[in-house]
């Protein structure tokens, strides 16, 4: 009965964590509030199931936990001194079943309904993508916060803000109409991106596949060339994911034979879909990047300076860290290894978060062995085997270091 349990246990907060925190922040905007009474009611599941049964209906016995939970803080003589009781009782007693009323064909999965949601614009929009990530899509502070190249605790100082934010403004927890789900659409797509870049950092592949259902939901929902320039891109990404089994292989030693077909043909498909729609954006230069390796299936060599022309496109709409680190490796293909170490120094002094970013060391230590400064790229080898988060990367650049 145990593990049947933890099983029944493990399956709700997979498939229901989400809707039950939307629906608890619903009835008053409190979004930690909500997240720590579900969290709550869990670690009583995990108490009270193994002894009494799994209920029939394991949603609304965690649902009514939870809300418990959500009244006795209420009713706390801390929460008290904040906000009348009558207040908090009674506010939005109405709207703990907004989400039940979505329409299933404008937004088919409740996750994509809570994006759209936390991308309102009374949030901050350097915290709207981070607590997407970790309200909706289950991610630590920590894991959020590599993507960001901040630290774990800044992040996490970012995120408190932002649900105080929600909890103060009032802000409400309802689904947008389509007029306002396109204002905030650019939000979401980076949130199932980030999805997609922690998932792939950490080698979690169920997740990794999950953001690519995600992705095609959205452009499916949408209809806008960047969604399905989004799913093309973790499509295409995806289609190696299991191309080099428990050891690292850089993408232009893999094996394209080893690459799944398939799912490259799905990305090369979706592309041409987001292409139809006439109007270029990031996801759909990056999803054209990953189609040009993709292409080596074919003609058994990477077309650099395609790559080259596209990663100076992307740098131009969009100079994130990653894409100026990408273009700098390019650069230093394409041109020399000196133009690329150039271009690293100039993301360098305009990114102040390049200096903890992995695979800025990783392509610095690439360039220097290929510019013969043997030393110099022993260190830089060591510094980003020390920020490597996957032991198989780890061990390779270890391997490496000359």
């Amino acid at each position: 009965m145990r593990s049947g349990a933890w099983a029944a246990a493990e399956h709700a907060a997979r498939a229901s964590r989400t809707r039950l925190v939307a629906l608890l922040a619903a009835s008053s905007g409190d979004l930690a509030l909500a997240e720590d009474a579900v969290a709550a009611a869990f670690e009583q599941a995990l108490t009270v199931w193994p002894e009494r049964g799994v209920p029939a209906n394991p949603d609304g016995w965690l649902l009514t936990v939870a809300r418990n939970r959500q009244r006795d803080v209420w009713k706390s003589a801390a929460h008290r001194t904040a906000a009348p009781l009558e207040d908090v009782l009674d506010s939005g007693a109405d709207a703990v079943a907004v989400l039940d009323d979505v329409d299933p064909d404008a937004i088919p999965d409740r996750r994509l309904a809570l994006l759209f949601v936390c991308a309102h614009p009374a949030i901050g929009e350097s915290a709207r993508t981070p607590l997407m990530l970790q309200t909706v899509l289950g991610f630590d502070a920590a894991q959020v916060a590599s993507v960001f190249a901040v630290s774990a605790s800044a992040m996490s100082g970012r995120l408190v803000r932002a649900k105080r934010r929600i909890r103060d403004a009032r802000i409400p927890f309802t689904v947008p109409d389509r007029t306002v789900m396109f204002e905030r659409l650019p939000a979401v797509l980076e949130a199932v991106y980030g999805c997609f870049t922690i998932t792939r950092n950490l080698d979690v592949t169920p997740m990794g596949s999950e953001s690519l259902y995600l992705a095609t939901i959205l452009a499916e929902s949408v209809d806008e060339p960047e969604a399905w320039g989004l799913a093309s891109l973790v499509a295409l990404s995806l289609s190696r994911a299991g191309a080099t089994g428990a050891t690292f292989v850089p993408l232009d030693e893999q094996n394209p034979a080893s690459w799944d077909a398939e799912l490259a043909q799905r990305g090369e498909d979706l592309l041409r879909r987001a292409s139809a729609g006439g109007r270029i954006g990031r996801f759909q230069l990056e999803a054209a990047m990953q189609a040009v390796h993709a292409a080596r299936r074919h003609t058994g060599v990477t077309d650099w300076f395609a790559l080259d022309t596209l990663s100076r496109a992307l740098v131009e709409i969009a100079p994130t860290l990653g894409a100026r680190v990408a273009r700098a490796a390019i650069v230093g293909r394409v041109d020399s290894p000196r133009a690329g170490l150039a271009a690293l120094e100039a993301v360098a002094r305009d990114h102040s978060g390049a200096t903890s970013y992995q695979p800025f060391h990783a392509v610095r230590a690439d360039l220097l062995a290929r510019d013969g400064r043997t030393e110099e790229a022993r260190a830089a080898f060591d510094r980003a085997a020390e920020l490597a988060t996957d032991d198989a990367v780890r061990t390779w650049l270890r391997n490496r270091s000359p």
